[in-house]
């Protein structure tokens, strides 16, 4: 299958013809994996292997938040610079460095020999998150016909269940070994680089075409045009409530909720698969509108996460709490991702990389200070907290006006 197959049927949001049916199931495909690998393994699996970690390099509550929020932090200066270099050099640099990353990332971790190595490889395996999105928010948006663009955004978005689903096995078969694990995430991620080396279109982008778009920067939209706040606001808050669950969920699990790690991966891998639902988000929009769609999820949302924190000894909440998390917080990533590509039209990779920057410094900042919570009070404190953030996000709600189809 070539790179550029294009069918003469409809048209991307750049003018161009889009691709095949073919093709952009095979770029639907590897954008979903490479989300899976940067999100699910290189990012995420940090919080299921983290009472491995923690015994491992004897980290405190207080160690292991500040740890994640560096992945956090990375992340924020991943997608900073993706969202500048995508539009300069195109889509297809910029995620096959995505995939790089999260391969480097997961290597350093599994040779790690100290606490200090493994937060620079937890670092750079998170700053993979954040070159991933913008670049496949603007492959789809440049190279799919616009009546399946929304459809293909949070197909590729729910790529972190799958991701999630993967891991658990893995921390499953190699609970004594985690080294080996992280090894298996090396080679999957450098598998996933490949296949996105080979899918991703070259597209238009380039030299000559950033220079034609800096000739008519004065008539461009503003950066932050109305409406742009409040996504801000709603993605940081929104991140702020799932770093508990991200970050902590494995280890509250098996220290408030006395489960053994069998359970607690198990929770883990429902997480993902039920992630795979948030595929639907796209749909969900359709049929409800943005702003109805955002406040029902916020709501379950923190109910889940309360549900967590309130009932973690129960074996049957446990693991109903850690699907509906994986669900909803797959489904808002994936309204997120339409209200910034809805807010900023023909420059999606913008409006994607404001909405997924503020989450991550949502999780930045949230991630510590819940971790110094818990080892000065309680984790389920903490937790119940991160619900409360997620009911004040449900009262953030997107306006009509600015994100319409």
């Amino acid at each position: 299958m070539s790179r550029t197959e294009t069918t003469p049927v409809g048209r991307a949001d750049n003018g161009a013809r889009p691709l095949t049916p073919r093709a952009t199931v095979a770029l639907t495909a590897a954008g979903a994996s490479l989300i899976a690998a940067c999100y699910g393994l290189a990012r995420f699996a940090y919080g299921l292997f983290l009472p491995a970690f923690r015994e491992a390099f004897a980290l405190d509550a207080a160690t292991a938040g500040l740890i994640a929020s560096a992945s956090y932090t990375a992340y924020c200066v991943g997608i900073l610079a993706a969202t500048a270099l995508t539009p300069r050099v195109g889509a297809r640099p910029v995620a096959v460095t995505a995939g790089a990353l999260a391969t480097a990332g997961c290597a350093m971790i599994a040779a790690t020999p100290s606490a200090l190595v493994l937060g620079v490889g937890v670092a750079v395996a998170g700053s993979s998150t954040g070159v991933a999105s913008p670049p496949l928010a603007r492959a789809v948006s440049e190279h799919v016909t616009a009546a399946r663009q929304d459809r293909v955004q949070t197909v590729v978005n729910a790529g972190t269940g799958v991701g999630v689903m993967v891991s658990g096995p893995v921390a499953l078969l190699t609970q004594e070994q985690w080294r080996t694990g992280w090894w298996i995430f090396t080679a999957l991620a450098a598998l996933v680089t490949l296949w996105i080396w080979r899918t991703v279109p070259a597209g238009r982008q380039g030299a000559a075409r950033a220079k034609a778009e800096s000739a008519q920067a004065d008539g461009r939209p503003p950066l932050f045009p109305p409406g742009a706040w409040a996504l801000v606001t709603a993605s940081a808050v929104m991140g702020a409530s799932s770093a508990a669950g991200w970050t902590f969920g494995q280890d509250f699990l098996q220290t408030a909720g006395g489960h053994g790690p069998g359970l607690a991966t198990a929770a883990w891998i429902v997480l993902g698969a039920c992630g795979l639902a948030g595929a639907a988000a796209g749909d969900l929009v359709g049929r409800m509108s943005l702003p109805t769609a955002w406040t029902g999820l916020m709501a379950v949302f923190a109910a889940a996460t309360a549900a967590w924190a309130l009932w973690p000894q129960d074996p049957v909440v446990a693991v109903a709490a850690s699907g509906a998390f994986g669900a909803i917080y797959i489904a808002l990533t994936g309204v997120l991702l339409l209200w910034g590509t809805r807010l900023y039209p023909g420059r999606a990779s913008t409006g994607v990389g404001l909405a997924f920057l503020a989450i991550a410094a949502g999780q930045a900042a949230a991630s510590p200070a819940l971790g110094a919570l818990a080892g000065a009070a309680d984790m389920r404190l903490a937790f119940l907290i991160a619900a409360g953030a997620g009911v004040a996000g449900a009262m953030l709600r997107p306006s009509r006006a600015h994100t319409r189809t």
